[in-house]
This record gives structure tokens, sequence and C-alpha cells, in this order.
């Protein structure tokens, strides 16, 4: 006879009221939401070389890089962000090494100061002698200005495209819910990279929209299930099928946070600093997009209401039966 072992999470049929505090959930959440809008209004943002422009610094030698001493031989300088990479190419010759550092604007200059690239240039010379600089490029205010704009707008845009996708495949119902559990999710990570001051840039603006993707996976699991149960129990309580659908799924939900973990804490430990603000953010991102997904998506739906029997069936998209 053939034995399988199958990690649970959770027991397989779970009775747990969801709803039984939602109040001080919905209070929870709705707090968080407020300390961000008002640490985005009186904080602000430590935003990166991306939207605070800066100057950008390629540089060539023929000894292997060590980013650590690169960094370390510039702390001195008083630079302020300085974001420094190796960059690797196929193209690049066997004794071609390449680094990029990004200094950040100083003293709301456009560009870093001849006599800044000259102490840059000093104190990696004293490092390796054979370095040189093969490029230097600046980022000026109004381009920086243009990336907030486009960040925003690819949030926002992202945010929609994803209302619209599930109003077609359920009804306008979830699509609300889930557009509110999204911006939840989105303004509380960005709240606390405002609130504790964190770096902010590019990387963070990909973070935000990696979350808006992995919140509405779980999101829709969850709203589907909810469909099927209200077409399988016809006069049971919304309160109660929502009950039932999220601890249906729960072991999935779990699952998913917890393999999405698996792969960000090493990252998050061992990733280094390049890395380390966009994993901290999709961290944060799977806490609060689970959190979401339970506690604030289907309660606005059951705060709402959903048609039930013959409505139902008038108002059910042409979409909704659609593999997809």
């Amino acid at each position: 006879m053939a034995w399988t072992w199958r990690l649970r999470l959770v027991p397989e049929q779970t009775r747990i009221d969801f709803f039984r505090l939602q109040w001080i959930t919905f209070g929870l959440s709705a707090a968080m939401v407020l300390i961000s809008f008002v640490s985005f209004l009186t904080l602000g943002f430590n935003f990166g070389i991306d939207f605070r422009g800066g100057t950008t610094i390629r540089t060539e030698t023929t000894t292997p890089i060590d980013v650590g001493e690169y960094r370390n031989a510039l702390q001195g300088l008083g630079l302020g962000d300085v974001t420094i990479t190796e960059v690797f190419d196929p193209t690049f010759a066997e004794d071609q090494h390449v680094a990029e550092l990004r200094i950040a604007a100083q003293d709301d200059a456009e560009a870093v100061s001849q006599e800044t690239l000259q102490q840059v240039e000093a104190a990696l010379k004293a490092v390796d002698p054979e370095v040189r600089f093969t490029q230097v490029e600046s980022v000026g205010p109004k381009v920086s200005g243009e990336l907030v704009r486009k960040a925003l707008l690819a949030i926002a845009a992202a945010s929609v495209g994803i209302g619209i996708y599930i109003w077609m495949r359920f009804e306008w119902q979830y699509s609300v819910g889930t557009i509110a559990a999204l911006l939840h999710d989105v303004i509380v990570v960005a709240g606390i990279f405002s609130l504790f001051q964190l770096k902010f840039d590019l990387t963070i603006v990909a973070a935000l929209l990696t979350i808006l993707g992995y919140s509405v996976n779980d999101t829709v699991v969850i709203f589907d299930r909810v469909r099927e149960n209200l077409q399988k129990y016809k006069t049971m309580p919304l309160r109660d099928i929502m009950n039932l659908s999220a601890n249906e799924t729960l072991s999935r939900t779990l699952v998913t946070a917890g393999t999405t973990l698996l792969a960000l804490i090493p990252l998050l430990i061992f990733g280094g600093d390049v890395i380390r603000g966009f994993i901290f953010a999709m961290t944060l991102g799977v806490f609060i997009g689970t959190y979401s997904t339970i506690y604030v998506a289907k309660n606005i739906v059951l705060w709402i209401g959903l048609p039930r029997g013959e409505a139902a069936r008038k108002t059910r998209s042409p979409f909704a039966d659609i593999d997809a």
C-alpha cells in the first residue's frame, strides 16, 4: 500500500468566524491608512536618486571590483544616498570590470559638482589605482518629477485595470471590494516607507505593482469560491457563505503566503543593499495583502451586498463563465 505524507498548515476543516471582530479589523485598516496619509503630508518620502535627481558615474578597471570596498571608500565624503552596482555583460573582455555609481543631488543642485567628482575619483583610486571614469550623466529635477507622475499613473492604471477585470468576471460589488483592498495594500506599504523614511525609488514602485498582482490573485480565489457557494447554498446568509468560502480557501492562502516568504526572507537577509528595499516592500506586501484579502475585500462586499436568486441571474456578467 502506497504511503504519502502531507503537511497541513491548518486543519482540513476550519470554522473561523472572520467577521466576529470585523469592526476592530476594519478600524485597524482605517487607522493604518489614515496614519499613512498623515505621514505622506507631514514627512513625505525619502526619495532615491530616481526621484530626486543626481549623477550616475560609470567606472571601468582591469582588476576585479569589490563593491564593499568602493562603498567604504566613499563613506567619509558625506555624499548621502549612494548606490553602487557591478555591471555584467557577456561582451566585456575578461579583464574588463565595470561598476555604476549613482549619487543623489546635493543641496538641491541639479548635478554633482566637479570638485565632488574629483573627490570620488580620488577615493576610488585609493582602493584601485587602475579605476577610471568612462561616463558621467546627470538626472535633473524635471526628469525626476516626470518619473514621480508616471509612477503614480502606473499604480492607478494597474488598479483600474484589475478592477475592470473583476467587474467583468464577477459583479461590480466584487470589483469595489478588490480595488479597496488593493489601494489599502499600496497605501499602507508606502506609508511604512514614509513613516520610517526608508529610501523610496523606482524599485519600490515595481514592488508596489507586484504587490497589486499578488494580492488580487488570492482575492480572486476567495471570490470565486464565494460565487460557487452562492449557487450551492441558495438560502444560506451571505455572511455565512463568506465565512465558509474563506475557511475553505484558508489552507491555500497560507501556503501561498508561506512559500512566497520562503523565497523572500533569505533574500531580505542575504540579498545585499541593492535589492533589500524591493524585497522588504514585497515582504510587507505579502503580510498586508493576505490580511486585506481576508479582512478588507470580502467585508466590503458583505456590506454592499450581493444579488441572490433571480436578481443574480439577471445581473450575471456574460464573461463570468469564460475560462481565463
